[in-house]
Formats: C-alpha cells, sequence, structure tokens
C-alpha cells in the first residue's frame, strides 16, 4: 500500500480481513494504520515510495492524493509485472476492487467497473443496513446441512426444497420483498 490516509486505511482494512501481509509505504498515517503498525499488524517504512519497494509484492495499490506519486507507483509495479490498482484511476489498474459487504461467509461484491466507486460504496451502505449478521448465520446452518447430507442417496431435488423451506422458515426477507429502499 502506497500511502497512508483514509482511503489507504479502508483498503488495507480489506487486505487485513483477507490475511495479506501488508506493507505500507507512506511519510503519515491514520491513527488505525498507525495503531497496527505499532502492534505488528501491518509494516510501515515511514518515507516517500521508491521503486524497490513493490519488490516481493504480489499486488500494489496506489491510495495517495498525488497523481505523480500514484503514476509512478503503477509505472513501477508494471515494470515488474505486479498487479497495481490505483484508487479513483481504473485506466491504471490492473485489477478494480469492488465493494463488499460481508456477514461471515456471506459476501457481496458490488463493482461499477471503476465508473462510481461513489456509486459502489452508497449500494454497500445500503446493503449494509438491508443484510444483517443474521443473513450470515443462516448461511452457516445452510452450509451445515449441506455438508451433513452431500453424501446421501437421495435425489438432490429433495435436499433443494428441504434448503428452500429453510430459507423460508428463517424468516429472512428477499431484498426484492424490502418495500422500501431508502439507502438511494
Amino acid at each position: 500500500m502506497v500511502g497512508g490516509g483514509t482511503v489507504a486505511e479502508r483498503k488495507v482494512q480489506g487486505l487485513l480481513e483477507a490475511k495479506a501481509n501488508v506493507l505500507v509505504v507512506s511519510p503519515s498515517l491514520t491513527e488505525a494504520l498507525r495503531l497496527w503498525a505499532l502492534n505488528g499488524v501491518l509494516t510501515h517504512v515511514p518515507r516517500t515510495f521508491q521503486d524497490a519497494d513493490v519488490e516481493g509484492c504480489a499486488l500494489v495499490i496506489a491510495a495517495t492524493d498525488r497523481v505523480e506519486v500514484n503514476a509512478h507507483v503503477a509505472r513501477a509495479g508494471c515494470r515488474r509485472g505486479i498487479w497495481v490498482n490505483v484508487v479513483d484511476r481504473p485506466d491504471m489498474c490492473d485489477f478494480i476492487a469492488p465493494a463488499v459487504v460481508s456477514r461471515g461467509v456471506l459476501q457481496i461484491a458490488i463493482s461499477t467497473g471503476g465508473n462510481s466507486p461513489a456509486l459502489a460504496k452508497r449500494l454497500r451502505e445500503g446493503l449494509e443496513a438491508l443484510i444483517g449478521p443474521e443473513y450470515g448465520e443462516l448461511a452457516d446452518v445452510l452450509g451445515a446441512m449441506r455438508a451433513a447430507v452431500r453424501y446421501r442417496e437421495e435425489p438432490s431435488e429433495v435436499w433443494r426444497a428441504m434448503f428452500q423451506r429453510v430459507i423460508e422458515a428463517s424468516g429472512l426477507p428477499l431484498l426484492a420483498d424490502v418495500t422500501t429502499v431508502e439507502f438511494l
């Protein structure tokens, strides 16, 4: 990660949740990034970016507020065949990171193909309000049921019907059942 501001913090949080080893190159850090560095959760290099900083990285994210620094990071990664994401610049990216709603094993990814991170964020926030932790809990129950019946002899239609009944019995509304969507 090149950058130590709030955008970098959000991106780092997602990387940490994915169990990535994170290196942050930035002269300054947000309070959360600073605490993660102090606690050994990530490695901080307290200076401006240098080409060699991308060595050994699987991917690089440029999240500074300086266009020339972000372009420098993109070139350094590209020269070494490392995937690069430049925040808010899809034309400089090898990959785009979607906005994600996570509820345990349940994950919903939202992407605008880099056209509007603000819209993706707004949709994520709205879905987070609609989809609570109980959906993740239901996914866990259904996963345990699926593991228990996976090798049974009954036809798969029987199991599909049973899973559908469990979902219906949960009382959790489908998004299509939500009558007022106020997040847009």
